[in-house]
């Protein structure tokens, strides 16, 4: 008789913590520009009627701090994606053992190829947008600063717009963070399930979320094919739990000849 287990779920406390190192980085990076771009807005305020030396200085400036700033966010991001994927990839595969052994079947996991490859390519991933936290910042910046100065506003201004630029930097690398907990999650477990013969699963829709989506509420509780997925109606696609940008969902693995 077939028997569902406990779902593996995302760490709260993982994507907290990958959260943290980020947003030290971004906070680095946005009191670097701030501070430069000020000294260099004081020093030569732009007017409407000047000629192009303070829209020189500025691009200079930009082009330096993008250089530097890149360079750093490139230099952690293979540090910071190997510690984000190590982490999960230990907590997902203690988590789907806990739910064996409660269901009575004790199994120790060996390195694979199969979750090297899942391994690596979270790395990947996150090595990628990491790099591009930076290049997005700094690229809105840099043409926020020169309208400011071509339009001659004042440096309340640029300190505002800069100030909005960091509000949204820090909101995509939230973004970011809860997303890769819930994929790199869902990868490793279900390169998991397969390696163990297990070839159907529950979806679970997670009930979280201000606007869930229709059709992962819908499929709540029913069967999937661990290889194939799940067909998503509104994506027009094969999908697995948590594959989707912000999916919460998880699923309860189908363990066959468990009384």
């Amino acid at each position: 008789m077939a028997k569902t287990i406990d779902p593996v779920r995302p760490s709260v406390g993982l994507a907290l913590a990958y959260r943290r190192r980020l947003d030290a980085l971004i906070d680095e990076m946005h009191n670097s520009v701030t501070y430069w771009a000020r000294a260099k807005y004081k020093a030569n305020p732009p007017e409407l009627a000047a000629d192009e030396s303070p829209a020189r200085t500025m691009e200079r400036l930009m082009r330096k701090l993008a250089r530097r700033w890149q360079r750093r966010f490139d230099d952690l991001s293979d540090d910071l994606a190997k510690y984000f994927a190590t982490a999960v990839e230990d907590r997902s595969k203690r988590q789907l053992q806990a739910a064996l052994r409660k269901a009575g079947w004790a199994v120790q996991f060996k390195p694979t190829r199969a979750q090297n490859d899942a391994y690596q390519a979270v790395v990947a991933e996150n090595v990628q947008l990491i790099k591009s936290i930076p290049q997005q910042y700094l690229g809105q910046v840099q043409g926020q600063i020169m309208r400011n100065v071509s339009q001659g506003r004042d440096l309340s201004d640029m300190v505002a717009d800069l100030q909005t630029r960091y509000g949204v930097t820090k909101r995509r690398a939230a973004l970011i963070c809860r997303d890769q907990n819930n994929k790199a999650t869902a990868v490793f477990t279900r390169v998991r399930q397969q390696e163990l013969g297990i070839t159907e699963a529950i979806w679970m829709h997670s009930h979280g979320g201000k606007e869930p989506r229709p059709s992962h509420l819908a499929n709540d509780g029913k069967p999937y094919n661990v290889a194939t997925g799940w067909y998503d109606p509104d994506e027009e696609a094969w999908i697995w739990p948590g594959e989707l940008i912000n999916c919460r969902c998880v699923s309860r693995s189908i363990i066959p000849g468990l009384a």
